[in-house]
C-alpha cells in the first residue's frame, strides 16, 4: 500500500510526513512518502493534500502542476481512490472560495469558503489554538475519536457546505465552525492532524486503513 502526500510547492510538509511516517508504521499502513511525481500519484492507494497560505495562490499552484492535478483528479473522481485534504487541502475541495477574489475549487464537496466572522467579536481571526470537536456523523476515520477531544486550528476562512450530511464535525467559534467534511472516498480536516497529538494522530493511522 502506498499513501502519496502531493507536493505542489504550497506548503511546509515535513511535521506531516513525520506523522503519517509514524502512524503507518503503527498500524501496517504501508508506504508513505511526499512526491511530485505524477506517477507516483497515479499509482498510490491513498492521497493526502495538504495546504497552507491563501486560497487562489494554493489553486494556482495546484493547477500549475498539470501532472499532478490531473493524476489526483483521475485518481479521486475515476478510481475512488481515498483523499485527505489538510487545512487549504481540505478547502481547495469546495465549489468556490472567496478569499482575496473568487477562486474555483474541485468541486467535491459542494460548498463556498468564506471569511470567519465570529458572533462574539472579542474572538480574534485567525482561529488559532487547540478547540474542541463536535462529532455529527459517524465515520470510520474517527474511530476512537469522540466529541469534545481537541484539534489544533489555524484558519482565517470557514467552509460553508451545501449539503449539511457531508459536514461531518465542526467546533464553536462564535458560530459553528467546519471542521471535517467528507463524501464518498473524500474526507477533509481543517485542523491539521499531524499537530494535533494522540487525537490527529489517532485519525491519520485510521485514514492509513480506511477501505471506503
Amino acid at each position: 500500500m502506498l499513501t502519496a502526500i502531493i507536493d505542489y510547492e504550497s506548503g511546509n510538509l515535513h511535521s506531516a510526513e513525520k506523522a503519517f511516517q509514524r502512524m503507518a508504521r503503527e498500524v501496517n499502513g504501508g508506504e508513505v512518502i511526499v512526491t511530485s511525481n505524477a506517477d507516483v500519484v497515479a499509482k498510490a492507494d491513498r492521497l493526502v493534500l495538504p495546504g497552507d497560505g491563501a486560497f487562489p495562490a494554493c489553486a494556482a499552484e495546484l493547477r500549475g502542476h498539470k501532472g499532478i492535478y490531473d493524476a489526483m483528479v483521475e485518481a479521486v473522481e475515476n478510481k475512488g481512490r481515498p483523499f485527505l485534504g489538510i487545512c487549504v487541502g481540505m478547502q481547495l475541495m469546495a465549489t468556490t472560495g472567496h478569499e482575496y477574489e473568487e477562486t474555483t475549487g474541485l468541486g467535491w464537496v459542494a460548498g463556498d469558503v468564506e471569511k470567519i466572522t465570529p458572533s462574539d467579536t472579542s474572538l480574534k481571526v485567525p482561529h488559532m489554538g487547540w478547540n474542541d470537536l463536535v462529532i455529527e456523523q459517524p465515520h470510520a476515520v474517527l474511530e476512537g475519536v469522540s466529541t469534545g477531544d481537541h484539534a489544533y486550528f489555524v484558519h482565517s476562512y470557514q467552509f460553508h457546505v451545501a449539503e449539511p450530511d457531508q459536514r461531518i464535525a465542526h467546533v464553536n467559534y462564535g458560530g459553528d465552525v467546519t471542521a471535517i467534511i467528507g463524501r464518498d472516498t473524500m474526507l477533509g480536516m481543517q485542523f491539521h492532524p499531524e499537530k494535533s497529538q494522540h487525537v490527529g494522530l489517532r485519525m491519520i493511522g485510521n485514514f492509513l486503513r480506511w477501505t471506503p
